[in-house]
């Protein structure tokens, strides 16, 4: 999960088998649990606002944590801290 002060926005895939995975499933079982409806929700909020880090320019204070498919959104420059 993915998120932005608080708000999630997006999420990575789990790789196949991960319900398996007992090291996995211990991790997700200490957070909170979210639906996709949340993400919908968090994501549309953020387009409203012009905020949506996918869409908009937005200062971000670790953009080392960003997806991968984000990264190309921020320049070199943001990386450097």
């Amino acid at each position: 999960m993915y998120f932005f002060e608080g708000i999630p926005f997006t999420f990575d895939e789990m790789p196949d088998g991960h319900l398996y995975d007992l090291d996995l499933v211990q991790e997700a079982n200490k957070n909170k649990s979210y639906e996709i409806e949340d993400v919908y929700k968090g994501s549309n909020y953020m387009i409203m606002e012009q905020m949506h880090p996918c869409f908009d320019a937005v200062e971000i204070s670790n953009p080392k944590d960003l997806p991968p498919d984000l990264i190309p959104f921020y320049d070199e420059e943001d990386f450097m801290g």
